[in-house]
């Protein structure tokens, strides 16, 4: 258990399964009071997890977790968010911006609604969550913004097949490279954490390739080891960068990925944004 994270408070969005259900057992693992935000309240029959089933498996590991509802195109219910977490736990400390959609289409055949919501979701989302996180985050002597989007490249083989998703995760990254500029003299870190590999998760199995990419994809606790490593760091110093889940790893002494691996017989397949 990290003492640098003991008693800090995270929201985290989408965190009800996937990539952001195990950043958050992972931080709660570590001593963080951990909220898990996101609208699934109702079993889903494709999408497992609630947001309420993920803080009982949180708690249920010795954590401290809050299940609060949030669907992030909506204004008011990001500021009750921020409202709740801080008149539970006292401030935020963390905010980790996971949540996202996706629809990969080119432009001829991207719906205005799957457009919109990508757009909605993933950028102003992420704008509007850290903003309404920045006023608590000021008070914090260990203020992170995280954001889980790509390093930004604008080589035209990222956008020809998929320009709207892409504009919209390269928009979240926008964001974290203006508010680690703007709230450096502030002590906020804001940085981007993306995969190298695809990662198994409910997005890849229903929407990008089944069960022949999950036996080729990393399981989220790769992810989420990377994620604790730079939450952990002093955010004076480590703010405005673009990591690599397996490259942080690596710099921190982790050599054996084959635990992370859903088949280590396979070979992996890269994630989008990442050529290998």
């Amino acid at each position: 258990m990290s003492d640098i994270l003991k008693n800090k408070t995270a929201i985290i969005t989408g965190g009800s399964r996937g990539i952001g259900l195990a950043i958050a057992k992972k931080l709660a693992m570590s001593g963080v009071n951990v909220v898990v935000a996101a609208k699934t309240t109702e079993p889903h029959p494709k999408l497992p997890g609630t947001i309420y089933e993920a803080a009982e498996e949180i708690k249920a590991m010795g954590g401290n977790a809050l299940a609060l509802v949030l669907d992030l195109r909506d204004e008011a219910m990001i500021q009750q968010v921020v409202t709740d977490t801080v008149a539970h736990f006292g401030g935020i400390d963390i905010l980790v911006n996971n949540a996202s959609a996706i629809f990969l289409a080119g432009v001829e055949y991207t719906p205005a609604k799957r457009y919109d919501l990508m757009h909605q979701i993933n950028v102003r989302g992420t704008f509007l969550m850290s903003q309404a996180c920045i006023p608590y985050l000021k008070k914090s002597p260990h203020a992170h913004i995280l954001n889980l989007s790509p390093p930004l490249d604008m080589d035209p083989k990222w956008f020809e097949n998929h320009t709207a998703y892409t504009m919209s995760k390269f928009g979240m990254s926008m964001v974290a490279m203006g508010i680690a500029a703007e709230m450096k003299p502030y002590g906020i870190a804001a940085n981007a954490l993306w995969p190298r590999t695809t990662i198994a998760t409910a997005a890849v199995q229903n929407l990008l390739g089944g069960d022949a990419l999950i036996k080729q994809s990393r399981w989220p606790a790769i992810v989420a080891d990377a994620a604790e490593i730079i939450l952990s760091q002093n955010p004076k110093e480590t703010t405005g960068r673009f990591f690599i889940d397996e490259t942080l790893l690596r710099e921190h002494g982790v050599s054996d990925f084959s635990g992370y691996a859903v088949d280590p017989t396979t070979d992996l397949a890269p994630d989008l944004f990442i050529t290998l």
